[in-house]
This record gives C-alpha cells, sequence and structure tokens, in this order.
C-alpha cells in the first residue's frame, strides 16, 4: 500500500503540474482581456460607439485576439527565464553557498550515503547562513536539484536527525515535489506580476481618461458613463478572480506531501525517533527572515500560516509527530525533567547577623 500511495502521489505531482501550466496561460489570458477591458472603459483606446456594456466587451476581446500571441511569449519567456535561472535568484537572496566534501564532510557524507543507499544522483548541497532551524529543496531537473540547510540546523542536530532531515529533502525530489512547487511559484509569480501591472495602469490611466475626456461633449459622456463603470467593475472582478485563482494555485496543493517526505525519511534512515527529535527542535524556529513566501513553502517546516489555518502550506507539527508515532513506529521522547528554582540567597542584614539572647 505504501509503495501504490508514494506512485500515485508521484502521478498526481506530474498532472498537477501539467495543468498549472495550462492553467497559468488561462489565467494570462483572463488579466489581458480584464487589462483591455480597463483600457477600452477608460476611453483610452478607439471610441466605442454607443458606450454600451456589450461594446466593450466586444471591443476587449477583439483586443484579446490580436494580444494573445504578445501575451503567450512574454509568458513562455517569463516560465523559460525562471525555470532557468530560479536556483541563481534563490542563492541571492538566502545567501547561500555551495557545499563540497572538503569544507563540510560531515553534511557532505550523510546525503551521498543516503543517495548511494537508494542509487539516486546526489543534488547540489548548499548552506544558508541563518541561524534559523530550516532546510528546503529546489529544482525542476537532475541537474538544478538542490538541498539548502541553514548553519543553525547544521548547529542544533545530531547526525541522525540532521540525516532525518535530509532525507526528508531528498523524498521531496523523489516524489517531485519539488518540481510541482516551483512551478507553482513560477505561476503565481506571473498572476502577482500581471495583476500588480493592471492595478499600476488602473491607476495612471484615469488622469489620462479625465484629460482627455474634457475635450469630449457633456452628452458624449452621459451616454458612455454608464457602460465603462459596469465595464471596469467587471474587469476588477475578473483580476481579483484571477488573483484568487493564484492563491489557490499555490496553497490547494495537497499537504500530503509532508506526511509521505517524512514517511519517506523513514524508509531511507530506518530511524523515525530521529524524525520526530529534528521536528521537535524545529517546531517554532523554523521562520527565515527576509525570505519570500513562496519559498518558505518549500521548506521543512512553515511557520506562516493563512487565515484560520486554512490555507497552511505545511501540516501542524504536532500532527506530524502523531502520524510518525502511529504509523511508522516512533516515540515521543520523555519530558526533560525541570530543574529546581534555585533560591538566591537572602541579602545581608544591615544589623549584622543575629546573636543569641
Amino acid at each position: 500500500m505504501v509503495a501504490f500511495g508514494l506512485y500515485t502521489h508521484i502521478q498526481a505531482n506530474r498532472r498537477r503540474s501539467v495543468a498549472l501550466v495550462i492553467g497559468l496561460f488561462v489565467l494570462v489570458y483572463v488579466l489581458t482581456f480584464a487589462f483591455a477591458l480597463l483600457f477600452r472603459a477608460l476611453e483610452l483606446g478607439p471610441p466605442t460607439p454607443g458606450g454600451a456594456v456589450q461594446d466593450y466587451l466586444r471591443a476587449a476581446a477583439r483586443d484579446l485576439l490580436w494580444l494573445s500571441p504578445i501575451v503567450t511569449a512574454a509568458t513562455a519567456l517569463w516560465v523559460w527565464v525562471a525555470s532557468r535561472f530560479h536556483q541563481g535568484l534563490i542563492d541571492a537572496v538566502t545567501g547561500s553557498e555551495g557545499v563540497a566534501r572538503e569544507t563540510d564532510p560531515r553534511l557532505y557524507n550523510l546525503l551521498e550515503n543516503l543517495c548511494i543507499s537508494r542509487g539516486v544522483p546526489m543534488p547540489r548541497l548548499k548552506i544558508m547562513d541563518s541561524d534559523r532551524l530550516n532546510a528546503f529543496a529546489t529544482g525542476l531537473n537532475e541537474k538544478q536539484y538542490a538541498i539548502t540547510v541553514t548553519r543553525g540546523l547544521l548547529a542544533a542536530l545530531d547526525d541522525a536527525e540532521l540525516e532525518a532531515v535530509l532525507g526528508h529533502e531528498l523524498t521531496h525530489i523523489r516524489n517531485e515535489d519539488v518540481r510541482m512547487m516551483v512551478t507553482a511559484v513560477v505561476i503565481a509569480g506571473v498572476i502577482s506580476f500581471f495583476g500588480e501591472l493592471v492595478f499600476r495602469w488602473f491607476d495612471v490611466l484615469p488622469r489620462w481618461s479625465s484629460s482627455s475626456s474634457r475635450s469630449s461633449s457633456s452628452s458624449d459622456s452621459k451616454s458612455k458613463g454608464g457602460g465603462a463603470f459596469v465595464a471596469i467593475l467587471i474587469a476588477l472582478a475578473l483580476i481579483a478572480l484571477a488573483w484568487a485563482l493564484s492563491l489557490v494555485i499555490r496553497f490547494a496543493l495537497s499537504r500530503s506531501r509532508e506526511y509521505l517526505a517524512d514517511a519517506g525519511s523513514v524508509e531511507l534512515t530506518k530511524n523515525p525517533d530521529a524524525m520526530i527529535s529534528a521536528l521537535m527542535k524545529i517546531s517554532g524556529k523554523g521562520e527565515l527572515e527576509g525570505v519570500p513566501s513562496g519559498l518558505m513553502e518549500m521548506c521543512v517546516d512553515n511557520p506562516r500560516s493563512g487565515f484560520a489555518d486554512l490555507f497552511a502550506t505545511h501540516p501542524p507539527i504536532e500532527e506530524r509527530i502523531d502520524a510518525l508515532v502511529r504509523y511508522a513506529g516512533g516515540h515521543r521522547p520523555p519530558p526533560q525533567p525541570q530543574a529546581p528554582a534555585i533560591q538566591a540567597p537572602a541579602p545581608p542584614s544591615p544589623w549584622g547577623p543575629p546573636t543569641a539572647a
């Protein structure tokens, strides 16, 4: 059942990746139509006869037809650049540096042994100079795959715990979770860029529209005003819909990937207790300052959560530990006894020690 579950998870990731790319172009075309509708409604293009809503919609549809090749080429270029250079951008944001056997033999040997045990190519290793406790995997193919860990994680975890975290990230690569998440982040970036572009235009264009409309007759303005206002509302609704769907693309991805990555780590290391101990140490200490939310979604733990946890990209650490205890034979470490509080000695009396009567 485990093998079947992992196989279907990988196949589902592949289907999601294809659906994400298709959804990307659909949402970009929706935003392009909304942009054209705003342009027409603000009367900056050729005059729309009659000023009815249907006229604005038809004009925007015609604009979408001739803009589609340009938008398609620009979107494809965005995806190509992001997929080709995303690792360099991540390294620039995080300040990560490559690791070789000579620079950090402990970390390098742990990952190399895991890869040899499963006969998989070894991804590149990187270290992020941060005292926080976290790790993440990135890449779209075997030439790009990389695992990054923080210096805080290296200092806080012992070898068994560090091996468990590396096994977790290596499982994300083997299950193609990383490819799917990078694709989702690229898509969200495209939608955010186009959405912001539309809103910037919407902020600037009304000033142009008001100055150009002064030369038009008042009767013409009245005949077009109502239709233009409705067209603007439709365009804004489409922009909001595309933005909301881009959030769904990022957050609606199955959170089961984290449970499966934990299980994959146990399969690699045969040590569920090490994974449990690592998660307990990482819990509450994984926030990476200055790192975009898209990258945090690929980390071992993402403490950032959405409204009422409905859009949280990771299950709570406690639930992941419970799953390891219930299904992987792990054990929670016993609670550490608290040291008794040491009472500070009373300050000496200014009248000296008491004397016997």
